[in-house]
């Protein structure tokens, strides 16, 4: 009995450390079997959370194309409206544009027909004329004849002039220019150095005004016409009655200067 337990103590002492060792060994080999299965569940954790990010990145990244899709049809629109906006702008201010020239056309052929209007109405209207200390309403064209034949006269164009006073006469016998018409047609007779027409135009003048502005200047003419004429007792004559007349006149002035020389 007591070899037996001897030997088995001695076997016990024997196989001991080796199971122990057994037993060291066994226990790193079920650690490392455990941590690789952590290791492949962390990973199919991470590869799972993975996968869900990467979905909800491509779910937002899909709704963000959405909105981008909508804003930009947004701009396209906003974009064809205001292209529509400023044509519309562009045709209403050629409109307006179009309008102004059509008021100033209006208002150009306004002023051209008043102004036409106005032109013959003056051709048509009496027209208040002052000449010789008188005033009197005369025709258009009275006015505008006497007016050519005084021009002609002045461009000493005397016999022209003799012949447009007479015309005038004839066509305005009464009128406001007619005693005008008389003493300058005398003048131009007597620049044409026709002395006995110019005489006669000269009384005529005189029958029909005899207080006019120009009387005495008339009479002076008749007493140049006859002393042109070699008159000399009708140009004295003439002189005295033109003193005693009008003494104080210019002409009266003239007259004597005149009877002083033919002494």
């Amino acid at each position: 009995m007591r070899r037996r337990s001897r030997a088995a103590r001695a076997a016990a002492a024997v196989l001991l450390p080796a199971v122990v060792s057994l037993l060291w060994l066994a226990v790193p080999a079920r650690a490392q079997l455990f941590a690789d299965d952590d290791a492949r569940k962390a990973i199919l954790d991470l590869r799972n959370r993975f996968t869900q990010a990467e979905e909800q990145a491509k779910a937002r990244q899909a709704d963000l194309n959405e909105q981008i899709q909508t804003l930009r049809r947004s701009l396209l629109e906003m974009n064809n409206q205001i292209e529509t906006q400023r044509a519309e702008i562009a045709r209403l201010r050629g409109s307006n544009e179009q309008l102004l020239r059509d008021v100033a056309e209006l208002q150009k052929r306004e002023r051209d027909l008043g102004q036409a209007l106005d032109d013959r109405l003056r051709k048509i209207e009496p027209q208040k004329v002052a000449l010789d200390g008188q005033e009197f309403l005369a025709d258009p064209e009275e006015k505008r004849q006497f007016d050519d034949a005084m021009a002609l006269l002045r461009g000493g164009e005397f016999d022209k002039a003799a012949q447009a006073f007479a015309a005038f006469q004839k066509r305005w016998p009464a009128g406001g220019y007619a005693d005008a018409a008389r003493f300058w047609q005398g003048n131009a007779l007597y620049g044409k150095r026709d002395y006995a027409q110019a005489i006669a135009a000269f009384r005529a003048y005189l029958a029909k005004a005899p207080a006019g502005a120009r009387a005495p200047e008339a009479m002076l003419a008749i007493a140049n016409s006859q002393l042109e004429s070699k008159d000399t007792k009708g140009a004295r004559k003439t002189l005295d009655d033109l003193i005693k007349a009008h003494p104080k006149s210019e002409a009266a002035a003239a007259a004597r200067d005149r009877l002083a020389g033919l002494k």
